[in-house]
């Protein structure tokens, strides 16, 4: 009888500890599971950077021609729609030169793929502006929100001798064609400049408030270790690279033009999201670029968590903003 009883009050004793333990065990695992997932990354936007190809040789370029290899156009297809499942807003194309891979071609057919089947808020371009047709933007200018533009300078000696020039072409006159042929053809208009010892001292207001960007995005010459430092650097910029009081110096003395956004290398180093042209996302923090997997072999997250992304450096820098032609109306 007491054996009977003793069985009785340990079942239910034991009810109560299994109880008691599951309930501890969802608190807990709930609690982890919403730690990790506020503290999982969201590509929102990313900078996808295809090709490593040049026609210019600026010294101080931080993503040299290292490697020739292109990824097939419907591989990029379906890393591109993967960034796109994991959140993915903004893709901005890159390089290299964007334009120099078939005549743009490639890149035409990506940003078509952006827009008509992935349906992004933004699809953006950085270019050198050098192999830009007016073609080109009949044939693909309505799937990109906005076209940013290098120059460095707005004299044409600077640039040449900073490397951004070829032959007797001047990138100052495709500059302007460039930018009336984003007003003829409804494609945002930006203008990128890195600041460095050539023009660290040249005042730019006049020009860039006459061109009218929507953004002046303003850099400060940024080393990475093998890239354009180091023994294994294709580039030396060092004789390009200036300290922070003399970048400091050039934002206040154009801290009157509107458009201005300026990006220092504490804000710019690690507040990207940059993908290689194998479709790896890069990590700078140490000072070089490691890459991660690729995104096509393990995914989109497991590849995100080896990028060295500063989510909190992009939003103070101003990493979101009116990005899309949908807000062309807006005031910038």
């Amino acid at each position: 009888m007491q054996l009977i009883y003793f069985n009785q009050v340990f079942q239910k004793n034991l009810k109560i500890l299994l109880t008691f333990l599951q309930t501890w065990y969802d608190l807990l695992f709930s609690n982890y599971s919403r730690v990790l997932e506020e503290d999982a990354i969201v590509p929102k936007s990313v900078n996808y950077h295809f090709t490593r190809k040049c026609n210019y040789e600026c010294g101080f370029c931080f993503h040299t021609a290292k490697t020739s290899y292109l990824l097939e156009l419907e591989d990029a297809k379906v890393g591109l729609r993967l960034l796109k499942d994991a959140g993915m807003e903004k893709i901005n194309f890159s390089g290299g030169e964007p334009f120099l891979i078939n005549r743009g071609e490639h890149l035409g057919k990506m940003v078509q793929f952006c827009k008509e089947d992935l349906g992004l808020p933004s699809v953006s371009i950085v270019s050198n502006g050098s192999l830009i047709h007016e073609k080109w933007f009949k044939k693909y200018g309505r799937f990109v929100d906005i076209l940013a533009v290098s120059c460095d300078s707005f004299h044409e000696e600077t640039n040449k001798a900073i490397g951004r020039g070829q032959g007797q072409k001047s990138h100052l006159d495709k500059l302007h064609k460039v930018r009336n042929w984003c007003l003829q053809y409804d494609v945002l208009f930006k203008i990128n400049t890195v600041v460095n010892t050539y023009n660290y001292d040249e005042d730019m207001s006049e020009e860039i408030e006459r061109l009218n960007p929507i953004r002046w995005k303003v850099f400060q010459c940024l080393l990475i270790d093998g890239e354009n430092a180091g023994e294994t650097a294709l580039r030396n910029a060092e004789q390009f690279y200036i300290e922070d009081n003399m970048f400091d110096k050039f934002i206040e003395s154009h801290q009157h033009v509107k458009c201005l956004v300026p990006e220092s290398n504490k804000h710019m180093q690690n507040s990207y999201l940059i993908l290689d042209e194998y479709m790896r996302f890069l990590d700078c923090t140490r000072g070089g670029k490691e890459p991660s997997k690729s995104i096509l072999d393990v995914g989109v997250n497991n590849a995100l968590k080896f990028s060295g992304f500063d989510e909190a450096m992009f939003k103070k820098r101003g990493g979101f903003y009116k990005w899309s032609k949908a807000d062309s109306a807006l005031s910038w």
